[in-house]
C-alpha cells in the first residue's frame, strides 16, 4: 500500500518548495519508473501544464520538493521518470494525507489511466516502481 501511495502522487507532482529550512542531511530522495501509454502522451502532457492548484499546495503541505517528472521514448515505448525530495519528519502521515485528500484522488483519476506500469509493480496493483538511489553529490 506505501509503495502504491508513493507512486500515484507523483505523477502530480511538477515543482513544489518547503517554507521552512532543512538540514540536506534530513532530506530524503525518491526516484520512479513507470510506463506511458502512447495514445494518452499529449492528455498526460497537457495535464501536467495545467496541474491544479489545489493537488500542488497538497504536495507542499506534505512536505515534497524539488518534484520533476521526465519523459523518454525508448524503443517504441514511452517511460516516465519521477524525482522527489521529502523534507518531513513522517512520510506515511503525508503519504496518507495526500492519498485522503478529494482533490487529488480526483486529479489520479485523471493520470492512472495514462500510465503502464512495469510488470512487477501491476501484478502488486500499482503504477510506479520505485528506483534505488546509486549515487548522489
Amino acid at each position: 500500500m506505501k509503495n502504491n501511495l508513493i507512486a500515484l502522487f507523483i505523477a502530480v507532482l511538477l515543482f513544489a518548495s518547503c517554507k521552512t529550512e532543512v538540514k540536506p542531511e534530513n532530506i530524503r530522495r525518491f526516484g520512479s519508473v513507470t510506463g506511458l501509454k502512447a495514445e494518452k502522451l499529449a492528455y498526460y502532457k497537457k495535464l501536467h501544464a495545467n496541474a491544479w492548484p489545489e493537488v500542488l499546495k497538497k504536495i507542499k503541505e506534505c512536505n515534497i520538493k524539488n518534484y520533476s517528472i521526465y519523459l523518454q521514448k525508448i524503443g517504441e515505448e514511452y517511460y516516465l521518470f519521477s524525482y522527489f525530495e521529502y523534507t518531513g519528519t513522517d512520510f506515511d502521515g503525508d503519504m496518507k494525507k495526500m492519498a485522503d485528500d478529494p482533490n487529488t484522488q480526483r486529479w489520479w483519476k485523471e493520470t492512472d489511466p495514462c500510465q503502464k506500469p512495469l510488470p512487477e509493480t501491476a501484478a502488486k496493483n500499482g503504477i510506479w516502481t520505485n528506483m534505488e538511489e546509486v549515487f548522489h553529490l
